[in-house]
């Protein structure tokens, strides 16, 4: 039977006041102008950090602004609903003479794109993969994948990030002797209203599901605690459908993606179909990373590390099942991450072991991917995200 440890909350009075919690484009369709583009990159030799574009949507041009902070390996990064902060984790072992990894926080320049650094805290844990903003922008939650744990930081008024008001270590293993001998929490996302965590863990094949207290930050396991999937998938990455009836988890081991029904009042995820993300026929080595919705809601994207794809699905918008469209080259290898601009128009793939990131155009009718020509220079890339340039 598993444990967890679940550590009261230490600072709530920080959070006491909401901080603006306009979503990040503002209520509607978002508008065709133009977006900061934020890459996180491992810092091993050709990357210093974070560094920013600026994406015109209209023409799809992509203009390099440079190094916006230096940081140690900000591998996920996570923007605050009001487009003021960015987070990033420094995924290591150890920082500050602290055992474990951390998370900092950065200032967003509206006009420049620059970021100043806020503070920098522990995760809690070591290796810190993936982090998000809660819809209040009160908190950050982060998941620990080296030592299969998630914190819930919270966020001073000023940006800043205060000490862990919640911890909870998993506990367990599943049957991949390499990669499953104990728990690795591998990412962490917020359900549409807010009261659930998800988190999921690639040692342990779960999704774990979390009650959560935005002005508390406070995590508590949901009854039931967690959804499965099949032994040895290694759930990695998780989206949620924006209608909020379906959910999505793309397993890294099993180079599966996993669609659930989503029961958003009991929080409780119900497994509905399994399908794979690689061709009929492919007999290489491969497994999978990033997994997103697009804005639409017609369809769903996932990167293939190995075969060095994108994997693109038809989502039912009945049942919330998948059918597979294409596998599309990224023109380069290991696609860790990608991002879709939130008009929908365009996603930006990160190879991280080719040190480019490839722009493709999104065909709003089918989903299909094209190439637009242009390919960023990157360092190792691992993560993009998008702010509203103001």
């Amino acid at each position: 039977m598993r444990t967890a440890r679940y550590f009261p909350a230490l600072l709530a009075a920080l959070v006491a006041a909401p901080l603006v919690s306009v979503g990040a484009q503002g209520a509607g369709k978002p508008a065709k102008g133009d977006y900061f583009v934020y890459i996180g990159a491992y810092t091993r030799q050709k990357s210093k950090g974070i560094y920013a574009y600026r994406l015109q949507v209209a023409t799809g041009s992509v203009t390099p602004l440079g190094l916006a902070a230096e940081a140690q390996n900000p591998s996920f990064l996570a923007v605050h609903p009001n487009r003021r902060f960015l987070y990033a984790v420094s995924e290591m072992s150890g920082s500050a003479g602290q055992k474990g990894g951390a998370v900092s926080a950065f200032a967003i320049d509206a006009k420049t794109a620059r970021l100043t650094s806020l503070n920098t805290v522990s995760s809690g844990g070591a290796g810190p993969a993936h982090l998000t903003v809660d819809k209040t922008g009160r908190n950050v939650l982060v998941a620990n994948y080296g030592s299969g744990s998630v914190a819930c930081l919270p966020v001073k008024e000023d940006g800043r990030l205060a000490e862990a008001s919640a911890f909870i270590q998993h506990t367990g293993s599943s049957v991949n002797p390499q990669r499953q001998q104990g728990p690795h929490a591998h990412s962490v996302n917020m359900s549409p209203d807010n009261r659930f965590a998800m988190v999921a863990d690639l040692g342990l094949d779960e999704v774990l599901v979390y009650r959560f207290d935005p002005v508390k930050g406070s995590l508590a396991a949901n009854e039931p605690p967690f959804a499965k999937v099949k032994p040895g998938s290694g759930p990695r990455h998780f989206a949620f459908h924006p209608g909020g009836k379906f959910a999505y988890v793309i397993n890294e081991l099993a180079s599966t993606v996993t669609a659930f029904a989503y029961d958003a009042r009991r929080g409780i995820l119900s497994e509905v179909q399994t399908v794979s993300t690689l061709p009929p026929g492919f007999t290489g080595t491969s497994t999978t990373a990033e997994v997103q919705v697009h804005p639409s809601g017609k369809f769903l994207y996932g990167s293939n590390r190995g075969h060095d794809s994108i994997a693109v699905f038809r989502i039912d918008a009945r049942k919330g099942t998948l059918t597979p469209i294409e596998h599309v080259p990224t023109q380069g290898k290991t696609p860790r991450n990608f991002g879709i601009d939130p008009t929908g128009s365009y996603l930006l793939a990160a190879n991280q072991s080719s040190d480019n990131v490839v722009v493709f155009r999104i065909d709003p009718q089918t989903g299909r991917l094209t190439p637009t020509g242009q390919a960023l220079e990157v360092g190792i890339p691992v993560c993009v995200k998008f702010v509203a340039a103001r």
